[in-house]
C-alpha cells in the first residue's frame, strides 16, 4: 500500500488548527517535514477536501485583515481516533521507502504531540527484522544470479535501516527512559 499524507496532515491538526498554507509550510521547511518528503499545493488540497468528505476534519472560514480569508482546519474526534491508530499501528511496512517516509512521519508527529515514541520504533525494528529474516531465506535458496543479487542487497538495506533504528533508540523523547 502506498503511503498517503492524510494521517500525518491529521497529527498536524491534532497539534492545532491550521490553514492550507500553515500546513504546506511544514512540508516545505528542511527543519520540519520538508526534510522527509514533499507535498504539493494540489496534493494537500486534495487530501484536506478528502479528509473533510470523510468527517475527519472540519473547516471554518476566518476573515483575515491583510488577506483573503482563509479556511482553518481542526481535526474531528473521529480523525482523532484514526490518527491514534495510525500511530500505533502494530505492524508497520519494512519497505525502504515506508521507513523513510511512514515511519519518520510518525516520529515527527508523535515527537509533535509530546506521545511517547519508544513502542513505535520497537513495532518498526521487529518488523524490518521479520522483513531480513523473510528475505534471507529467500535469498539462501535462490539460484544464483540477478534475483539472488537483489535479494542480497535487499538484506543490505534492511541490515542498514536495522543499525539506524538502534540509533533512534539512542535519542530520547522528552519524558521517556529507555
Amino acid at each position: 500500500m502506498a503511503f498517503i499524507p492524510d494521517d500525518t496532515l491529521l497529527g498536524l491538526l491534532a497539534f492545532r488548527p491550521q490553514h492550507g498554507y500553515q500546513l504546506l509550510e511544514i512540508f516545505r521547511d528542511p527543519a520540519e517535514l520538508g526534510c522527509v518528503w514533499k507535498l504539493s499545493v494540489s496534493q494537500l488540497y486534495a487530501v484536506l477536501k478528502r479528509l473533510s468528505a470523510q468527517g475527519y476534519i472540519t473547516g471554518e472560514e476566518m476573515a483575515s485583515a491583510n488577506a483573503p480569508a482563509r479556511v482553518v482546519y481542526t481535526i474531528a474526534p473521529i480523525g482523532r481516533e484514526r490518527l491514534y491508530s495510525w500511530l500505533h499501528e502494530p505492524q508497520p511496512s519494512a519497505s525502504i521507502r515506508s521507513v523513510r517516509v511512514e515511519f519518520l512521519s510518525r516520529l515527527y508527529i508523535a515527537r509533535l504531540l509530546n506521545l511517547p515514541t519508544i513502542e513505535i520504533i520497537r513495532r518498526q525494528k521487529l518488523a524490518c527484522r521479520q522483513e531480513r529474516a523473510a528475505r534471507i531465506h529467500q535469498r539462501d535458496t535462490a539460484p544464483l544470479g540477478v534475483s539472488h543479487l537483489s535479494l542480497d542487497l535487499q538484506v543490505g538495506q534492511l541490515d542498514a535501516i536495522l543499525n539506524w533504528i538502534d540509533r533512534c533508540e539512542m535519542i530520547p523523547h522528552d519524558g521517556e527512559d529507555l
